[in-house]
């Protein structure tokens, strides 16, 4: 996966402002943007893996004969863990 790019800047703790202090060129603007914090970004990043992970046991596996039930419980017994709060 790639690495994500981050920048350090100064966020108001009371009105939550954001100033990445750097040289002007005289063609700056506001603009929105979002972001988020870097542990919220890395938690969501895991957890797709972690459902990516399932979804490629399920896309590559192959029952045999006569066991597609059981495996087919197994991936919802595992995909109910990943669903369902701790």
């Amino acid at each position: 996966m790639e690495e994500v790019a981050r920048i350090k800047v100064w966020r108001c703790v009371g009105c939550g402002r954001i100033d990445h202090p750097q040289p002007c060129v005289g063609i700056c603007r506001d603009a929105r943007a979002e972001l988020v914090d870097a542990a919220d970004y890395e938690a969501a990043e895991s957890r797709i893996a972690t459902l990516e992970s399932l979804l490629r046991r399920i896309a590559f596996t192959t029952p045999r004969p006569g066991e597609s039930e059981g495996a087919w419980r197994a991936f919802q017994r595992d995909a109910r863990a990943l669903l369902l709060p701790p």
